[in-house]
C-alpha cells in the first residue's frame, strides 16, 4: 500500500455515512424548529397572546441548535470544506430555510468526495476495494 492510498482510505473511513445522516437528521430538525419558531410560534405570542408556544420551541430550536453546531462541525471538518464555508453551514440553523440549502450542498459535496451510497445500504463506512 502506498502513501497516496493508504492516506485516502483513511479519509474515507474517517468520513463515514452515519457522520452525514447525523447532520441531515439535525439539519432537518434545526430547520424545521426554526420555521415553525418564526412563521408560527412567535405570530402565535404577539398576536394571539399565547407566549408558551415560542418558549417551548424556542427552548427546543436553541438546544438542539447546540447538536446541530457540533455535528455540523464533526461533517464540514472530516471533509475538509474551507473556514469561510464552515461558518456558513454553522450559521444556517439561524435563517429559516437555509439549513435545507447547506444540507443539499454538504450532501453534494459528500457524495463527490466520498461516493454515494450502494442502493440498499445500511449507513456505516464506506467499503474498501482491494
Amino acid at each position: 500500500m502506498d502513501g497516496a492510498t493508504g492516506s485516502d482510505e483513511v479519509d474515507r473511513l474517517v468520513v463515514n455515512r452515519r457522520v452525514l445522516i447525523r447532520y441531515r437528521v439535525m439539519a432537518y430538525t434545526t430547520a424545521v424548529l426554526l420555521i415553525i419558531l418564526v412563521f408560527v410560534a412567535v405570530p402565535l405570542q404577539f398576536a394571539g397572546g399565547v407566549p408558551i408556544v415560542a418558549k417551548v420551541v424556542g427552548t427546543l430550536h436553541g438546544y438542539l441548535y447546540l447538536v446541530y453546531l457540533g455535528v455540523a462541525l464533526d461533517l464540514t471538518r472530516k471533509l475538509k470544506v474551507p473556514v469561510g464555508w464552515m461558518l456558513l453551514v454553522l450559521l444556517a440553523g439561524t435563517v429559516p430555510f437555509c439549513a435545507f440549502v447547506a444540507e443539499r450542498k454538504l450532501t453534494k459535496l459528500y457524495e463527490r468526495e466520498v461516493g454515494p451510497a450502494p442502493a440498499g445500504a445500511a449507513p456505516g463506512p464506506v467499503p474498501q476495494s482491494r
